[in-house]
């Protein structure tokens, strides 16, 4: 189960290069994925393919990178924003610094990040 980039820890490679060293070194013929932060609830996964499946009670919405309040449709490029209704009273909503598209009815596929975004990931954080 892949889980995201280098995290400025390595060389940043792409992801399909990243699932043919793995796949070559496991000896299997696709890599799963989990897309997910610290700050949602939920996770939505790939079973391979590079598109991610998310739950019934989890949006994403992809945002138009020059105007934050558009909504773009399906197969367009923008900023990733993810509702997540997992939890009975509250709502966790994030506007990713993330590059994506929606592929379909719960689906997304992950293209990048912004230029000069922010490294993240739990792995990174210092107690």
């Amino acid at each position: 189960m892949e889980t995201g980039g280098m995290k400025g820890r390595r060389k940043e490679i792409v992801r399909d290069e990243l699932h043919a060293i793995l796949c070559q070194g496991f000896g299997v013929d696709k890599i799963h994925s989990e897309y997910g932060m610290t700050e949602l609830f939920s996770q939505a996964y790939s079973k391979g393919d590079g598109i991610f499946k998310t739950p019934p009670w989890m949006k994403v919405l992809i945002r138009d990178t020059e105007d934050p309040m558009t909504i773009l449709k399906p197969g367009k490029t923008g900023g990733v924003n993810i509702v997540d209704l997992a939890n009975l009273n509250s709502i966790s909503f994030i506007a990713t610094q993330d590059l994506g598209r929606e592929t379909g009815r719960d689906e997304f596929e992950i293209l990048g990040r912004f230029d000069h975004s922010d490294i993240r990931g739990c792995n990174l954080m210092v107690v």
